[in-house]
């Protein structure tokens, strides 16, 4: 099972949901997983046919090991609709007509134009799971304060989430 441990290498390891619901750790680092999750060449070539919601669930239950997976399945359909994301979360643009093997990923087709629209739109979801799977009773309260799009993005993001 992944835990999520300190960058400054004090304190408990955690696993993700209580990593998503704390922030960052008890002695001020960031968390990150305690290792990472190999993947099979076999496994990225299954992974080219899927959507990118199902490819995001497939990397999510690898490093979010006690979520299951219909939660996280609740979490990214719920983040990554048609509504939110019009043209997918992160379609494919083709650079050059002539040459059919460079392409771009455009992050920027989210409700405010800004590629942390990706992540800040599942945050919440997976948040609001963190909090019910801690036994947290507390209704979360997000603050924000930005000169540029992280603010934005993380308020379009948590608005109307329920919890």
């Amino acid at each position: 099972m992944t835990q999520y441990i300190s960058t400054r290498g004090t304190g408990d390891a955690v696993p993700s949901a209580m990593a998503i619901k704390q922030g960052i750790a008890a002695d001020g680092g960031l968390l990150v997983p305690d290792q990472i999750p190999q993947i099979s060449l076999e496994d990225i070539a299954r992974m080219q046919t899927q959507s990118y919601q199902q490819r995001a669930v497939t990397i999510l239950s690898l490093y979010l090991t006690d979520y299951t997976r219909q939660e996280l399945e609740d979490a990214v359909a719920a983040a990554y609709t048609e509504e939110k994301f019009p043209e997918g979360p992160a379609p494919l643009a083709q650079l050059n007509k002539y040459n059919d093997r460079e392409y771009m990923l455009e992050l920027w087709h989210g409700p405010t134009a800004a590629f942390k629209d990706v992540a800040l739109q599942l945050l919440p979801h997976l948040m609001t799971q963190a909090v019910a799977k801690t036994g947290e009773q507390a209704e979360i309260c997000i603050l924000t304060a930005t000169s540029g799009d992280t603010g934005k993005a993380a308020l379009e993001g948590f608005r109307d989430v329920p919890g």
